[in-house]
């Protein structure tokens, strides 16, 4: 699928030599992807931020969700630019009121991702976007709460997608666009 760096973008450099890799964090033999040096980089997020907007200003989009917690930095940008609302992807009882819930499974056992009832309605058209894609269970987790009340996903977003973990596979048809590939 799309990936942006297929396309020779200059800025796809800039926002990939931004990002840190940390070895052995959070645990031995994991690469961790650290967007904390992409954010410092006022040029480098700001380009991340036009890549999405230039790619979506056009799709008729009218919800961006936003996947707890690295997705509520990109969202809202995004969101402002494209004219479309703000919808916060969030893991159990962190948001106020009724919320509906998808349990999705982890290496080890399962999780949780919520959404406030009433946030979107049926009909409309969303972008789901988060910093990274590993495995995809958080990805699919936030699609399948937006599909079960009527919602269209237009596409899912990530900044990296950590190849060989299999999470673009786990989406099956479901749109993948991300900047920068990682191994």
């Amino acid at each position: 699928m799309a990936t942006a760096d297929e396309q020779q973008d200059p800025r796809i450099a800039r926002i990939s030599s931004a990002i840190r890799v940390i070895p052995d964090f959070p645990k031995p033999g994991i690469m961790f992807q650290d967007i904390t040096t992409l954010l410092l980089d006022t040029k480098a997020f700001k380009d991340t931020i036009d890549l999405f907007v230039e790619r979506y200003r056009d799709k008729n989009i009218s919800v961006v969700a936003g996947v707890e917690a690295r997705g509520f930095i990109f969202g809202p940008p995004i969101a402002l630019a494209i004219g479309a609302k703000f919808v916060p992807m969030r893991k159990p009882n962190k948001l106020p009121g009724e919320v509906i819930s998808e349990e999705y499974s982890l290496e080890y056992g399962t999780d949780k991702m919520e959404m406030h009832v009433g946030a979107v309605e049926a009909g409309e058209h969303a972008l789901v976007i988060d910093d990274l894609i590993a495995t995809g269970g958080t990805l699919c987790a936030a699609v399948k709460l937006l599909e079960r009340v009527g919602v269209h996903v237009v596409e899912c977003a990530c900044v990296i997608e950590l190849l060989g973990l299999k999470g673009r596979e786990r989406l099956g048809d479901r749109p993948l666009f991300v900047l920068v590939n990682s191994t």
